[in-house]
């Protein structure tokens, strides 16, 4: 075990990429992230327990054990022994995933459970799937997931319950986060490909949080349920890239987010909800283009909490655990080009910023283990791995 060092303040810098690493759109220039205040100490201690290939999201079973997602289309099944050591088999039947691009981009990308995995084992998956041409698009599917006495796992009768359409090209902003709600529905949070337009476009699904059945039905009180089909599965829209979809324990859903050069955003979504992008935003285009502030006049849900320089919002966790009592119902985001954990402390429905924690690296996940420890993914991108870190409170 380990305690992560930190250095001065971090200075402003600049990235040949979007806010998130991710490849941008043609004429894209550079943007800052944001500076980190240095503290005395970090307050937790930090274990590297595995590293993973390009890892993108973790989730842990009812048995302690874990499931890792890496880009390229592997699905890590993990077991931890009382030594701390991990032990890892590849999960066969993950589906066929599109990959490639800077830093590797698309691929194989959230793992959630059932809510009710211990009786009818179905685990969910995203990925980026492609389409004719030289197009490709965000899927969700489900399977059984079987497990064999010789350790081996499998995933069985698996079946893509949504997709997002229509297919475009292009390799970034899939967004594909999946949350469970306390209703029963599941939300998937899908990204407008870089072709901002149709975060505004209720005939596509792109820029939006959509909502489904378990089964990826769509529920018959979705706020335009009887609009066509695409229009049905709209929860809101005007989103951008969003990386980052929980549920806090009064059943609010937030969603993290990258805005574009500037306006990283923490949004609490609600039922047909316009967030505004890219009529509004906090941030502006690239290639120098001003886009509007959010103001009160505008008509659109303007941020809890957002971020100009950037943070590269690519995960959200609100911690529900005893480890860190004083942390009780934050919000954790991990940070790409910040490389930090952030904290965002939650009141109800309003959203204040705590904490910037300087890790070592790019952080790609944030994840509640069953014991209340923190666990985070570093997103291994360029060829390093990224480990699996688990934090502890400081002694």
């Amino acid at each position: 075990m380990h305690r992560l060092t930190l250095s001065a303040a971090l200075p402003l810098a600049l990235i040949a990429c979007n806010s998130g690493g991710e490849a941008v759109a043609s004429g894209e220039a550079a943007t800052e992230v944001a500076a980190i205040s240095p503290v005395d100490r970090l307050p937790f201690e930090t274990a590297e327990v595995a590293a993973f290939d390009e890892p993108w999201a973790m989730t842990f079973l009812p048995d302690g054990r874990a499931l890792v997602t890496e880009k390229k289309g592997v699905l890590k099944l993990v077991s931890f022994g009382a030594d701390g050591k991990p032990a890892m088999v590849d999960v066969s039947g993950t589906p066929k995933v599109a990959y490639g691009g800077q830093g590797g981009l698309g691929g194989l990308g959230d793992v959630v459970l059932s809510p009710d995995f211990t009786n009818d084992g179905f685990v969910y998956l995203s990925f980026a799937e492609a389409g004719e041409g030289d197009t490709s698009g965000a899927a969700v599917a489900r399977a059984k997931m079987v497990t064999a006495a010789d350790g081996s796992a499998s995933l069985k009768d698996m079946q893509v319950i949504w997709r997002q359409e229509p297919k475009v090209s292009g390799k970034g902003h899939y967004g594909h986060r999946i949350a469970f709600g306390p209703d029963g529905m599941m939300y998937i949070s899908s990204g407008e490909r870089q072709k901002f337009d149709p975060a505004q476009d209720l005939e596509q699904n792109l820029g939006k949080i959509v909502r489904l059945t378990p089964t990826g039905g769509i529920p018959s009180d979705n706020p335009m349920y009887d609009q066509g089909r695409i229009k049905a599965q709209i929860w809101s829209y005007g989103h951008r890239n969003p990386l980052g979809l929980a549920f806090d324990s009064a059943g609010n859903l937030w969603n993290s987010e990258m805005g574009p050069k500037g306006g990283d955003e923490l949004n609490l979504v609600k039922r047909s909800a316009n967030y505004g992008y890219p009529k509004v935003s906090n941030g502006d285009h690239y290639d120098g283009r001003d886009i509007p502030d959010h103001s009160p006049e505008d008509g659109f849900v303007p941020p809890k909490v957002f971020w100009t320089p950037v943070i590269s919002p690519s995960s959200l966790m609100i911690y529900t655990g005893d480890l860190f009592p004083a942390w009780k119902n934050s919000a954790f985001i991990g940070a790409l080009s910040g490389q930090a954990l952030v904290r965002v402390k939650l009141d109800g429905e309003n959203a204040e910023k705590a904490d910037n924690w300087a890790m070592e690296g790019r952080i790609r996940e944030v994840e509640q283990g069953p014991d209340g420890a923190i666990w985070v993914l570093e997103d291994g991108a360029r060829g390093s791995k990224g480990r699996l870190l688990k934090l502890t409170p400081a002694k």
